[in-house]
């Protein structure tokens, strides 16, 4: 798991394997992000290979935090497999889904 901070307290970028090893790396990112920030945090997921049940918790946790200090967490180019999930598990309709042109295609 890798999470690079692209613009302090507003973009996060995650790659390779959210799951049980890489959640705390994830989780403190993400984190340090919504501490560092207003308003809205991307978090860019399309170098994101895989998530399991420990990282969806790690998004859904950021999310809650977001929303009690009044930040909007948005969830930016999920790959395909990562969306299928995220839609199995119905949290595309608690979680807010962004798709850019880029990826669109």
């Amino acid at each position: 798991m890798r999470a690079t901070t692209v613009r302090p307290g507003r973009l996060v970028e995650l790659a390779g394997r959210l799951d049980g090893t890489g959640a705390a790396t994830a989780r403190d990112a993400l984190h340090r992000a919504l501490a560092d920030g207003e308003d809205e945090l991307v978090i860019d997921l399309r170098d994101l290979e895989l998530i399991d049940a420990t990282g969806l918790g790690v998004l859904v946790g950021s999310h809650r935090r977001a929303g009690l200090i009044g930040r909007r967490l948005v969830l930016r180019d999920p790959p395909a497999r990562v969306a299928r999930i995220l839609m199995l598990t119905r949290l595309d309709r608690i979680l807010v889904l962004e798709r850019t042109a880029v990826s669109a295609r």
